[in-house]
C-alpha cells in the first residue's frame, strides 16, 4: 500500500510516496511485472551485490516515471527483496498513470487513497 504525503500550502516541499517493492535481481531485463498484494514486483538485471541491484532498481523506476534519478531512493530493505522505495515529487495517482498499461492497481485493481482512512476511493 502506498504511503503518500501531500504538500501543504505553507510548504514548497513536493508530495512524495513510499512504495513497497518486491525486487527480483539477476533478471534477463529490467521490467515492472505487476502487483503481489500491495507490493509492486520489479525485475532488475543487476546482481544483488554491493548495492548494484538497489541502484539499478532506483534508476529504472526513475526512468519509468520520468523523474530525476535523485528523486527515487531506497527507503528500506537494502539487503532484502522486500523494499520500500521513496518517490519524491509525484502523487500516487500519477505513479499509477505512468506504470506500464498491463500493471493494474494493487490487490484488486482499485487505486487506494492513503488519506481516506483505509476506505477505497
Amino acid at each position: 500500500m502506498p504511503n503518500c504525503s501531500q504538500p501543504s500550502p505553507e510548504s514548497p516541499v513536493p508530495e512524495n510516496c513510499r512504495l513497497e517493492i518486491k525486487a527480483v535481481p539477476n533478471a534477463p531485463k529490467n521490467e515492472v511485472v505487476g502487483w503481489l498484494g500491495n507490493a509492486l514486483k520489479v525485475k532488475v538485471h543487476a546482481p544483488p551485490e554491493e548495492g548494484k541491484a538497489n541502484a539499478e532498481l532506483c534508476v529504472f523506476l526513475a526512468n519509468t516515471l520520468g523523474l530525476p534519478k535523485g528523486w527515487v531512493r531506497l527507503g528500506r530493505g537494502a539487503s532484502s527483496r522486500s523494499k520500500v522505495i521513496v518517490i519524491e515529487g509525484m502523487s500516487w495517482e500519477r505513479i499509477m498513470e505512468l506504470l506500464p498499461p498491463k500493471v493494474p492497481g494493487p490487490v484488486d485493481g482499485v487505486i487506494h487513497n492513503p488519506d481516506s482512512g483505509g476506505k477505497r476511493s
